[in-house]
This record gives C-alpha cells, structure tokens and sequence, in this order.
C-alpha cells in the first residue's frame, strides 16, 4: 500500500524516481507525488489520479536536481487531493517527507504543533511528522527525524530531504516495508525492490526502529538511539524482466502462466522421490520440536488464509495434528490459547501483511515456535520467525494474488508430508508416491493453459449478472472462497463462496432462474454430493458452471458449460482446479473493461490496520 522512492547521486532524480514509482504501481494508489532539490530550494510535483499525470505535469514543468523522494499515496487520512497528495513540507518548505503507514497520534501531536504557531496544509497524518521534525531541528537532520520519532505512535516508512543538509536523504521505518539499495556512485530508497531492480541489486532491509542516513557515497544505519549498526547487504537474483509483462497484456495473466514454473521451484530440491527423504533446515525446526508439536495455528489474509485452509487438510491428514486455521486480524485480538507446544505458521506472499506480522509477534510473545511461508526474501516476517519456508514464486505484480498461491499450496503440502514422515505417520513408500505425483502438477497446470477457450466462451455466459455462487467440498472448499475472491476482486461482480453442504443452511435461498453457480465437481471422495448439489442448483433454473474431471460422462447430463481439468489425486486437486478460475475472473474482468492488475480500492500489501 503506497510507495516510496528516494534517490541520491549523479542522474537525473526525476526521471529515475518517475520509473521507480512506475514499478511500484502494482502496490495501489489514488495519487502521486515527488520533490526534488536543485541545488537551491526543493520543488514540488503533485498529482492525482494515475502516475501519467504526474509524468506530464514533469514534462510541462520539469525539476531539475541529483536528489529527490517520490510517493504513491493510497488514501487513508484525507481525501485523495492534490493538497492532501504526499511529498508533504514544513512550514517554510525546507523539510521534506514521504510516509507510509498510520500515525496513530496524529491529532493530538497535531494541536500541540498548531499551538505551537505551525500552519497546516492538508488533512494528512503525514503532514505532522514534517512540522514535527522542523520543531526539532537544528543542524543535524537524523537527530531531528529521530527525536520527532520518538513522539510519535503507530506505523511509518519514511524518507526525508532537507535543504540545509543537502548532501543525505533520511530513511526509517516502523512496521511498514522499507529498503536501500547501494550502487556505485549513486544510493537509493524504496518500499519494494523492482521500483530500483534496474539500477541496483545490492539491496539492504530496513528493520523496525532503525533510521539510515543514505549519501552519495555511503549508507548507514543506526538503531532507534543513533547506535550505528553493521548491516549486511542482499543480492537479488530476480531478473529485471520478471518484474515487467513480458509480453503478456497484463502482469496477473503474466503470473498465471507463470504458475507451473513456480510450482516446480517450490517442490525443486526440497523432497527427494528416490529416497524419501526432506531437505528442510531452512524452516528452523528440529524432529524432536516436530515431535512436541501438540497443534498448529495458521495465520493469514485473504488469499493466504485460503492457502493456509488447504494446509489444514495436509497436517490433520497427514501428520494427524490438530490445526486450526486464522484470519490474522482476528487472531492477534483473541487472546489466543497458545504455548510453546504450539506451532503457528505465518503465511504471506509480501512478507509484511501487517495484521500477519502481529500475528506472529502475538504468538512469539506467548512462547509459541513460528515459521513463515512467505514469497519476498528478507522481509519483516521472516526476521520474526524461527524459520522460513520460501516458496520461490519470484515477484508477483498483479494485485490478485495467482502464482503466489498456488505456490502456497505446495509448500504448505510439503510442511505436511514432512510433519507427517517425522511423526511415523506415513512411510517412506507414500512420501516417494507423492513427491512422484507433485512432480506431475507443472504439466498439468500446463495443459489447462494450453487451451483456454472454453474458459473465455464461458466468461460471456458469467458478464451480464450481478451475483455468483461458488461451491466446493472437502479440499475444494478454499478452492470455491478462492474463485469467488478473484471474481470479486478483479471483477466488482459480487460473489459468494461457500462449502457445498451448506446449500440448504441458507444460500440456497439466492439462487434464482440464470444466477452462475460455479461447483468444483472433479474426482473426489465427495463427487456424489456435488452431483447432488449441482442437481438443487439447476431444479431452481441456475446456471450451473462446473469444474470436472476429465473423462467425466455423468457430468454431462447435469450441464453444458463444463470446464474440464486434468486426473489428479485429491489432495493436489486444489492447485489445479483454482486455474480455470483464475482465468475466468481474469476473462470476465476484460470484458467489463476492468482495471486487472490494479483493481480499485485494492493494494498489493496491506501494511495499515
């Protein structure tokens, strides 16, 4: 949510802060901004609305500087106006400041400022933290920044430029993503790496209360107090045109071609089909805490929660734990009954999905292990937990979430068999069976892809209606809360998933005559209740869309839009039967002539409550 770019060296500032905001469009925003210093006086550029026309007003008016910080604002304190568009300034236009996140006190620090004689310019939480600095400052920027810090309460990434310090930018972050990147000559800051992947790929991530003074020549960074602290840098191996289309019309079809890829790079080298054997160490759990496991908590949003429902299934099945699976946002809240016999597993494609990183510190704090399966490499989560499953998607642009998923999924199934292999649940025969048939899941996605037509066709029959229902059972139940999200999402159609079983509790009650009922129907040990579900749906003259098997005849008696998915065994069957609904969301959401990547009010990260 937001995004910041910050930049110091011998380029152009503008046009390399232009791009970087460009490349952080995915993350969601309703205007845009930057400031940049001219060797004289920091100047301005605001707009709302898309980043182009930020673009043209540079153009219209161009600023000329070597440094500067830019911002992709996503409204939470303040209408979406020019005066309310961030970088926001001080009373005398010498402090500079781009934020992410929510100042919790910001009202209270706002009238202790107005007394004081500062004049207010928007309706901003942001605006504070300049005035609050410029109280502060006197001829030393990171003192100031710090000391204002320390009123503060809440979440930030910020970056600051100062006229009168005209040779640092100031960087800190409190519970919202922030990097730097070091180059030769030349230094940078942003909220996520693809917005400066092409000038640099020595990366280093911001922890929480840590400030860096990022020069020219040299970055430091210091802890809360101004202690200097040694900090390693990364090496990002993402190719550069991973983070762009490539080629494809947008970057959520991009990932979801993507997917049998991603999939094989979660499963590659983590579980040997000849011997059964795991290569897991990374995830920070010895057999004997494996062993002591007593239950699990998975915690997670949105599409992660969905992902982590599957993952239910694969440790009660397999390793024969209790789980129990949590929206993130509630399970901080709850007071949960946890202990150091209880495993809570965080799950997030970005790494800094702020409700899961509370999660996860609710848990550390009550003496449960944690571990992550996340995405983005170094982020917050996996500093917070006892270790990491990284599921190697590789970056995911597209607002709704594809790749990343199913990826989840397979990560979550390996954590299972590998639980299930240390606690004699399983033998050594079943472990090969399963990692054979995993292996098999790339060419099946594949085959999905590889002709789509009847997915397209059938989004014509979903476009004209306001409401659709999905239903699913067993491992297929997240599957049918999945497909209604993207539709949803993507879309702005409503929709409902639902588990199949309870049709007649009260969702029955919607179906009216040519409503879209989409069912998951493939092989399955509930396929003869689905039948009967489908049977209740098209007694009430609903359209019925049904996901099946391949070589399924009875299906064709109940429909004629039938979308045909490839044999699997069960248990993988949610990885396979999520594609064609990823692709109908993605179709339907074409022809309303909506925005796919970006959808309305939606970011890819959400890093404020």
């Amino acid at each position: 949510m937001c995004g910041i770019v910050g930049y110091i060296g011998g380029q152009d500032a503008c046009e390399i802060l232009i791009e970087g905001l460009k490349r952080l469009e995915y993350r969601g925003y309703d205007s845009a901004g930057l400031a940049i210093f001219n060797g004289q006086k920091i100047e301005l550029r605001r707009e709302v609305g898309k980043l182009r026309n930020l673009a043209n007003e540079v153009i219209k008016n161009p600023v000329d500087g070597k440094m500067g910080i830019g911002h992709t604002r996503w409204a939470t304190h303040g209408r979406p106006t020019e005066y309310n568009t961030h970088p926001h300034t001080d009373c005398k236009g010498k402090i500079v400041v781009v934020h992410n996140g929510i100042i919790e006190n910001y009202i209270e620090v706002k009238k202790q400022l107005t007394e004081q004689g500062h004049v207010f310019c928007s309706d901003t939480d942001t605006e504070v933290l300049a005035h609050l600095i410029e109280s502060h400052f006197k001829d030393n920027l990171e003192q100031a920044v710090k000391k204002a810090l320390d009123i503060l309460e809440g979440s930030y990434a910020i970056a600051v430029l100062c006229k009168d310090t005209p040779d640092r930018l100031i960087a800190a972050r409190k519970n919202s993503p922030l990097i730097l990147g070091l180059g030769e000559g030349e230094n940078f800051i942003a909220s996520d790496v693809p917005a400066i992947l092409n000038h640099t790929r020595n990366i280093i991530y911001l922890g929480d209360d840590e400030i860096a003074v990022v020069k020219q020549e040299s970055i430091q960074v210091f802890d809360k107090d101004l202690i200097p602290l040694q900090k390693q840098s990364v090496r990002i191996d993402w190719n550069i045109v991973a983070a762009e289309k490539g080629g494809y019309d947008h970057f959520m079809l991009k990932e979801i071609y993507e997917q049998p890829t991603a999939y094989g790079q979660t499963i590659s080298g983590r579980i040997s089909e000849n011997t059964g054997n795991f290569y897991l160490e990374e995830i920070g759990l010895t057999e004997k805490d494996i062993k002591d496991i007593e239950r699990i908590h998975i915690v997670a949003c949105g599409t992660a929660y969905h992902a982590g429902m599957v993952g239910e299934n694969y440790f009660e099945k397999f390793a024969r734990i209790p789980t129990k699976v949590e929206l993130a946002s509630e399970f901080r809240y709850k007071e949960p009954v946890i202990d150091s016999r209880t495993l809570v597993i965080g799950v997030s494609q970005s790494g800094e999905t702020l409700d899961t990183l509370a999660a996860i510190k609710e848990a550390n704090a009550r003496g449960a292990k944690t571990i992550g399966v996340i995405n983005a490499k170094g982020s917050f989560i996996t500093r917070e937990v006892l270790g990491t499953l990284y599921i190697h998607a590789g970056p995911e642009i597209g607002v709704a979430s594809t790749k990343a998923y199913t990826a989840m999924l397979a990560a979550l199934n390996i954590l299972g068999l590998y639980f299930a292999k240390v606690r004699n649940q399983c033998d050594t025969s079943f472990i090969r069976q399963c990692v054979r048939e995993m292996k098999t899941v790339p060419r099946l996605i594949q085959e999905i892809l590889s002709d789509i037509t009847e997915i397209q066709n059938m989004a014509f029959s979903i476009l004209p209606h306001k409401s659709c229902l999905y239903l699913g059972r067993g491992y297929n139940y997240p599957t049918a809360l999945e497909g209604a999200l993207k539709l949803k999402e993507l879309s702005y159609i409503h929709a409902e998933g639902y588990a199949a079983g309870e049709m007649k509790h009260g969702p029955i009650a919607l179906i009216e005559g040519g409503m879209p009922v989409i069912t998951i129907a493939s092989n399955s040990c509930n396929y003869d209740k689905m039948i009967n579900n489908i049977k209740e749906v098209t007694a009430r003259d609903a359209l019925p869309v049904i996901i099946a098997t391949k070589g399924d005849t009875r299906i064709t008696e109940l429909s004629k839009h039938i979308i045909y998915v490839p044999f699997c065994s069960e248990y993988l069957s949610p990885v396979i039967n999520v594609i064609p609904l990823q692709l109908l969301a993605y179709y339907v959401s074409l022809k309303r002539g909506c925005d796919v990547d970006q959808p309305r009010n939606l970011a890819k990260s959400v890093t404020v409550e």
